[in-house]
């Protein structure tokens, strides 16, 4: 089939900056700055990639590593909660020690060079107990999330107690705190008082004063010493807005809120189809209804789906190619500024008097989310995935930012059903830009495309694409794109980034799954290529010459951009200090990578080159391989619910060798409704049951490995209102139980 899209009359909207309120200055002379389309930093489009990480919900000892992921991963900020409930759960004694040093998990995200957003409620919501809430707050006489002053006296003192830890840490002062959010999702969504949940079920007040509430908020914040670049706030669902406060939308496919009224099958949503979110007049499939003029703000995202948590009524195993492919479609419609929940998963502490923090509708300890990065650090294929497109707006975001959206007739009507059609949008300044394809879809199956066509029609030129894509896959192709002088007409292949290898400017393009990798350059670029062990293109033209290094989908999810400019290809997370020390962080004690230039790590003692040529050099890390062994033996299997008990022992040289490795995690398959995992009296993890491997990292509870661990699995009832989506399709078994249990051991490996 043939498409179109038609640029010989592209008119570029008009961009203006959008005041002090949105520009911040710092003793240094830098500047964060916005126009109405898009962040700018030093007066230069700056693409922001912002991951949501939870500092209260991990212990501190992993903070540094994980954040070096982050940065790693392509995330320039860290967006946090500030959970009212975890710093004074008990009226009058704050604490911001341990897990809740909010000043230390600054400071280090400063030391990575990440900025910050800090959402300091009072309401978060974050699935935690009441919201974020103290449980103190329920008895007292006035509404809560309200202009009431009795209210109004307890978030002034919240404030003032976040103010005191972050002096200096804001973009004035030189820090890493670029903005704040107030509140989160006032007047559209609310949580529980836990206290109320199986009698009453009372609900928190969702908020009623609108505008001044915020404006309210915003003025006891500026006065305890909390005065960010920009102040945000969250817009789906008619929330309170502000002039004054920067928008910020999302966007989430798989949704177990649907779940807790009813039963049934997920529906497929309007997420992976494309839209125009910054045009006046565009009509959009999804709830995107501004209280301002799209045109007038940029479209900015904080809470695009990284992940999932899994409530009780419902799991799924959360895809990990959906948020690469959500994060295309949110690129394409217009987003300038990526933001994702959760990006790293955490675990919730226990509070002072034993009582669990996350709210009732999950689990009661893990908030996993199902993340990009799990909560004991566990690299997914989502984090994997993501890498290129970060790496994408990072290098060519410059390019990007200006562009508007340009969609073919029909594109934000396309039913979320439609395996047929091709869904692409287009991003031009009128004379090069970007195809954006996508074909995945939630609780949906995609087909395969096969030589699509599309043409794009510019002002004295037409460019023809023939597509093909694979299911489930997305890709972003370029055309008229400049690369240092020399002119790509076009590519099946998405470009990634660009550094120097041997003085010469080499650029990295990826090749999409079901895509052919071709390119198109202009006239008088001479083009010459090589293959060994990678496809590398030479392009020389005008009197300059770059390197293309082309590179598949699976050894892209590998790669990793180093300071100096070299490329890391490993299945490993890789971490980079900020003198340029290299670890492997693993699960394996043997290794094989692969790098760019072939001699990246010709010098290292560590890192042993493997014999023969080709342009990627392949190089041996290895270390002392540990064992590990763990045994479970069932205790008892009790009462008519039928529940089993298994007694979890660790042999004596595991518990010795834990503290030889960076961690040991517990990985268990079992199949019934909940699990959870105790220490004695206390319990350590907990699960629903959603036919994914349940992973506990066991180095926090070292001390407790001497002794046997219990784990607790309940049955699924015959007649329990729940809706699982499990990995891969896979039914649930009939005999409830433990299926498997090992303990694997993870490496951290210097070279």
């Amino acid at each position: 089939m043939g498409y179109s899209v038609d640029l010989r009359d592209f008119k570029p909207q008009p961009l203006y900056d959008l005041g002090e309120d949105f520009t911040g200055r710092s003793a240094g002379g830098g500047e964060i700055s916005f126009n109405n389309y898009y962040m700018e930093k030093d007066r230069k489009p700056y693409f922001a990639v912002s991951g949501e990480f939870h500092y209260s919900r991990m212990v501190p000892e992993r903070w540094e590593d994980e954040l070096i992921k982050l940065r790693m991963g392509g995330i320039n900020i860290v967006s946090t909660y500030v959970l009212w409930n975890h710093h004074e759960e008990e009226e009058g004694c704050f604490d911001f020690t341990g897990r809740r040093d909010l000043r230390r998990f600054t400071e280090l995200c400063a030391k990575h060079g990440l900025f910050v957003i800090l959402r300091i409620g009072p309401f978060a919501h974050g699935e935690v107990r009441n919201g974020g809430l103290p449980d103190w707050l329920f008895g007292k006489p006035f509404e809560v999330r309200s202009l009431d002053e009795g209210f109004l006296v307890y978030v002034d003192r919240l404030y003032r107690e976040i103010g005191k830890q972050t002096v200096g840490l804001y973009y004035k002062d030189g820090g890493p705190v670029i903005a704040v959010q107030l509140d989160n999702e006032y007047m559209h969504s609310s949580a529980k008082w836990e206290m109320t949940v199986g009698s009453s079920n009372e609900w928190i007040n969702a908020g009623r004063d609108g505008e001044p509430y915020i404006l309210k908020l915003r003025e006891l914040a500026l006065k305890a010493g909390i005065e960010p670049a920009f102040f945000t706030g969250t817009a789906w669902g008619g929330a309170a807005y502000s002039p004054r406060v920067m928008p910020l939308w999302g966007g989430y496919a798989y949704r177990p809120w649907i779940f807790y009224f009813k039963t049934g099958e997920h529906p497929a949503t309007e997420v992976f189809v494309y839209e125009d979110y910054h045009r006046d007049g565009a009509v959009c499939a999804d709830d995107f209804k501004p209280a301002y003029r799209p045109s007038e703000r940029p479209y900015a995202c904080c809470e695009m789906g990284a992940g999932m948590m899994s409530c009780y009524a419902f799991r799924a195993a959360f895809p990990g190619r959906s948020v690469d492919a959500l994060a295309n479609i949110k690129l394409a419609s217009g987003c300038n500024f990526i933001g994702y929940y959760m990006y790293h998963g955490g675990t919730n502490q226990i509070g002072r008097h034993g009582t669990y923090m996350n709210e009732s509708q999950v689990t009661k300890l893990s908030y996993d989310f199902q993340a990009a990065i799990g909560e004991y650090g566990q690299i997914r294929e989502s984090f994997r995935r993501l890498k290129s497109i970060h790496c994408f707006t990072r290098f060519f975001g410059e390019k990007l930012a200006p562009m508007e959206t340009v969609l073919p007739e029909g594109a934000s009507k396309i039913d979320p059903n439609d395996a047929e059609t091709l869904r692409f949008a287009v991003r031009s300044d009128g004379r090069s830009g970007f195809l954006f394809v996508n074909n995945y879809q939630d609780h949906s199956r995609m087909k395969a495309k096969e030589h699509e066509k599309v043409s794009i029609s510019l002002a004295g030129e037409t460019i023809d694409f023939d597509i093909s894509i694979a299911a489930e896959e997305n890709a972003i192709l370029p055309f008229n794109l400049e690369l240092d002088g020399i002119l790509l007409k076009q590519a099946n292949a998405q470009p990634v980034l660009r550094t120097v290898a041997g003085g010469k400017p080499t650029y990295v393009f990826m090749v999409p799954e079901g895509m052919d990798g071709t390119f198109r350059f202009a006239d008088g670029v001479d083009v010459s290529e090589s293959c060994e062990n990678c496809r590398i293109l030479t392009a020389a033209g005008n009197g300059r010459e770059i390197d293309i290094l082309i590179v598949s989908r699976s050894l892209a999810d590998c790669m990793y951009l180093l300071e100096n400019g070299g490329l890391v290809f490993t299945d490993a997370a890789l971490l980079e200090d900020e003198q340029g020390g290299l670890r492997l962080e693993t699960v394996k004690a043997s290794n094989l990578i692969q790098t760019y230039p072939a001699d990246l790590f010709a010098d290292s003692q560590k890192a042993v080159k493997k014999a023969g040529g080709g342009i990627l050099g392949e190089y041996l890390i290895e270390t002392k391989e540990i064992k590990a062994e763990v045994t479970a033996g069932i205790c008892s299997s009790s009462g008519t619910a039928g529940v089993m008990r298994y007694g979890i022992r660790f042999s004596d040289e595991t518990a010795k060798n834990i503290n030889e490795v960076k961690d040991m995690r517990l990985r268990i398959k079992y199949s019934g409704d909940v699990a959870e995992l105790f220490a004695g009296d206390e319990m350590i993890s907990d699960n629903y049951w959603n036919g994914d491997i349940w992973e506990i990292g066991l180095k926090e509870h070292a001390c407790k490995l001497n002794d046997p661990l219990t784990l607790r699995i309940s049955p699924m009832g015959k007649n329990a209102l729940i809706t699982v989506e499990s990995a891969g399709g896979e039914e649930k078994d009939n005999t409830d139980g433990l299926v498997s249990i090992e303990v694997q051991p993870v490496y951290d490996i210097r070279f």
